[in-house]
């Protein structure tokens, strides 16, 4: 392996980087982007028991925010509901906004390695080839290892650059698609919210 690596020239370098920190990214994005480290399927639920029992007091509040993603958006509606619908819709708009920027970080440093390393490799291609007509052009056709190592640095690089190119950007959609399938996940959990305290509200006013 580490003739191989030798063998692609400099360029092998930024490549390795690359991949690792393409690595790095996806074993942390797996382990943040997890429904019960974001949208716990019971939180609603047990948000309304409270608020039912009369229980919700601000160490829930702060329990709630800092339990999930969801539960931050929950606790900046909660404290904005007194205030009405629409300022408990925009308090939840605003932490639903930071959420999701929450969600998507490192999503476009992965995005670019997944551009960026084809390029890489494609740069040690007209490298590799430089090098093969300036032996030509120096010795002729007669050095064939001078020949094949130009072209083998040329082949390694590409190679290297598409290897890992492809898992990043596979991961790149995969993550970008679970972070759109979250950010749905918290808006209806956050409507049914407003829709049930609200709702309430407005069937007791009216009684």
């Amino acid at each position: 392996m580490l003739e191989l690596v030798q063998s692609g020239g400099w360029l092998m370098l930024p490549i390795i980087i690359c991949s690792i920190l393409a690595a790095a990214i996806c074993v942390e994005r797996f382990w943040t982007l997890g429904s019960d480290r974001i949208a716990p399927k019971q939180l609603l639920a047990e948000v309304w028991t409270h608020i039912k029992r009369e229980q919700l007091d601000g160490q829930r509040l702060r329990e709630l925010r800092a339990g999930s993603l969801l539960g931050q958006i929950l606790a900046s509606g909660l404290v904005s509901a007194r205030h009405g619908r629409d300022a408990m819709k925009e308090s939840i708009e605003e932490a639903g906004a930071q959420a999701t920027h929450e969600l998507e970080r490192f999503l476009t440093p992965l995005g670019t390695i997944a551009s960026i390393t084809p390029l890489l490799g494609l740069l040690g291609t007209v490298i590799g080839m430089i090098k093969v007509f300036n032996a030509i052009m120096l010795e002729g056709t007669g050095n064939a290892n001078v020949l094949a190592g130009g072209i083998s640095e040329a082949l390694i690089t590409t190679a290297a650059g598409i290897s890992v190119a492809i898992p990043a950007l596979i991961f790149y959609r995969y993550f970008n698609r679970r972070v759109d399938e979250l950010v749905l996940t918290m808006e209806q959990e956050a409507a049914r919210l407003v829709e049930l305290l609200h709702g309430e509200r407005e069937a007791e006013a009216s009684r």
